[in-house]
């Protein structure tokens, strides 16, 4: 009740009025992120929910925690499986060693910090870079400091490798904030992702430090590359050459971004948002099925001189950031379509373009990142086309 009440004693300096004002964002951020908002909707014809912005944001990032604990024991394992073969390296191995927690990748507890140790400073530097920006553009114009960046934040942080620069972090997420949302006028007007602007435009701009073989583990020395670019080199055959069978990719084991290597934490994370209605389930159907669909023609065409094209859709759905994506990001509300039969074309352009991308375009062995914004941009044009369709349909029918 004390600080109940110091929020309350303290109001009356930031509404409009008071001498504090301007900073009002700053206040309801703080008071709104501890208490729910006084102000609820109380007489028709509005409809009372338990569901708020607040409570959507914090769903989305309660179905991320098993990404984010598979992603820290994952890293660390690479990581110290690498310092096994190369020796330690950096300020982390010394911490860890001065701690006397070791670097046996047997030790799952040792693993477990060890990947905390690359995962909190890059959420760290996420959360003041990004969270700065948001403040200002709320302060400036007077708008509530809106949760959604909690997600955004979570979320960019999983899709960056573990050797990732933190001032580079900084700078993805900055563009993503601003460029991504801001500059569109904030949470619900954005068409694109955030955080999938923000890790594209690093992607471009700093292409060795976002992809390749020796980003993953951030081992001086260490190489490793990704199954998606083992399969565009030498195709499915070869990944039991390099010790990736199925069931190593399903569950997580293998090379890539912090959050996005598990598949079975990814579906654990989408059982949650079904369950709770945060995702719409057409999203997820359309994807799969545009998936597994393109995957499956190109399979029948086949190629010599592509051995991508042999990839079948099972092995789509656990490489690279497939399933992440499907989860977390194909079903983000705001930057999708937003009609019923929107939604399972929207879904089905995305799973196509996945493909498209890792099979044909040799340039980009991942895919998923690039097929989202595609859809991003088309979102708008598809949800006009079923509205339009649907007016014609009934003016039709009264005719």
């Amino acid at each position: 009740m004390g600080l109940r009440n110091f929020f309350d004693r303290i109001e009356p300096h930031f509404v409009k009025g008071g001498k504090y004002e301007k900073y009002f964002a700053i206040y309801e951020m703080v008071e709104s992120f501890i208490y729910t908002p006084k102000t609820v909707t109380t007489v028709a014809p509005h409809a009372r929910s338990y569901i708020d912005m607040k409570r959507i944001m914090t769903y989305v990032v309660i179905a991320t925690i098993p990404c984010i604990l598979f992603g820290l024991y994952n890293t660390g394992l690479q990581t110290n499986l690498a310092i096994a073969e190369y020796g330690p390296s950096g300020w982390r191995a010394a911490v860890i060693e001065a701690l006397g927690i070791g670097f046996n990748p047997n030790n799952v507890l040792a693993n477990m910090a060890h990947g905390l140790m690359y995962f909190l400073p890059i959420y760290i530097v996420t959360l003041i870079a990004g969270g700065i920006f948001e403040v200002i553009f709320a302060v400036v114009r007077g708008h509530e400091v809106n949760e959604g960046f909690l997600v955004t934040s979570m979320l960019y942080t999983l899709i960056m490798p573990a050797s990732a620069p933190l001032w580079q972090v900084a700078l993805g997420i900055i563009f993503g904030v601003v460029i991504g949302k801001e500059v569109f006028g904030g949470t619900g007007k954005n068409f694109l992702n955030p955080a999938l602007v923000g890790r594209a435009f690093l992607y471009f701009a700093y292409p060795a430090y976002m992809s390749g073989d020796s980003i993953w583990t951030p081992v001086d020395g260490f190489s490793g590359a990704t199954a998606l670019a083992i399969g565009a080199s030498d195709g499915v055959s070869a990944f039991a050459a390099h010790g990736i069978s199925w069931m190593d990719a399903f569950v997580g084991t293998i090379q890539g971004s912090f959050g996005e290597t598990s598949t079975i934490a990814c579906l654990i994370g989408l059982a949650f948002l079904l369950l709770t209605k945060i995702a719409n389930w057409r999203l997820i159907v359309g994807c799969m099925l545009g998936m597994m669909a393109f995957s499956g023609l190109l399979n029948l065409i086949g190629s010599d001189t592509n051995p991508m094209f042999a990839m079948p859709w099972y092995w789509h759905l656990v490489t690279g950031g497939f399933a992440f994506g499907l989860v977390f990001m194909v079903t983000e509300p705001v930057s999708g379509a937003h009609t019923n039969t929107g939604r399972y074309i929207y879904g089905a352009l995305i799973g196509f373009m996945v493909v498209m991308i890792r099979v044909v375009n040799p340039a980009f062995p991942e895919g998923m990142m690039l097929a989202i914004l595609f859809g991003n941009v088309f979102a708008p044009l598809i949800d006009y086309f079923v509205v339009q369709a649907n007016i014609k349909r009934r003016a039709k029918r009264n005719a």
